[in-house]
């Protein structure tokens, strides 16, 4: 009985780390000059950090160090709700490939931060990390138009990303 359970227990875990499995590659080549400035957050995962954020925008620019300042914001609850904002900091991911840089709102801690979409002329940017947790679709604008959104989203479930638990972002 024992022995039933522990492999059971075994292929539960097996399975759910085959079914977390997604292709999080990034981008083949990127101009982070082009990528600065101001973005949409038209969906995401949801995470603790940005819970009951709406009109969510990030905008990145240079510092005098040379690493990116990130300045996340949005709304609590509603457009007219409580305005909330993080300024963290970015940097191009040591050895990584184009599109990795890594993320830090705390201190010395950095998160992944792997671009897996990009359009060619960087009106909309797909964001995810090492982990599958994580998931943004930014835009320069408020909202998408529903081509890109599909083919946005068609990538996603290609790379194994559920795409059913994405938020859409309200967005003035």
């Amino acid at each position: 009985m024992k022995a039933t359970i522990l492999s059971l227990a075994l292929f539960g875990l097996c399975t759910t780390a085959i079914a977390q499995k997604v292709d999080n590659s990034t981008i083949t080549s990127f101009d982070l000059n082009r990528y600065l400035g101001k973005w949409y957050e038209i969906a995401r995962f949801d995470h603790s950090f940005e819970r009951d954020l709406v009109g969510s925008m990030a905008e990145y620019s240079m510092r005098d160090d040379g690493k990116i300042k990130v300045l996340n914001s949005g709304h609590i609850k509603t457009l007219d709700g409580p305005y909330k904002e993080s300024t963290g900091k970015a940097k191009v991911k040591k050895n990584g490939k184009p599109g990795q840089l890594q993320v830090s709102f705390f201190g010395p801690f950095y998160s992944d931060y792997y671009i897996l979409d990009l359009a060619p002329d960087y009106s909309y940017s797909v964001v995810g990390s090492s982990s599958p947790k994580y998931l943004w679709i930014l835009s320069r604008t408020p909202q998408l138009a529903s081509e890109q959104r599909s083919k946005i989203l068609k990538n996603l479930q290609q790379r194994g990303y559920d795409t059913s638990k994405l938020i859409w972002v309200e967005q003035k």
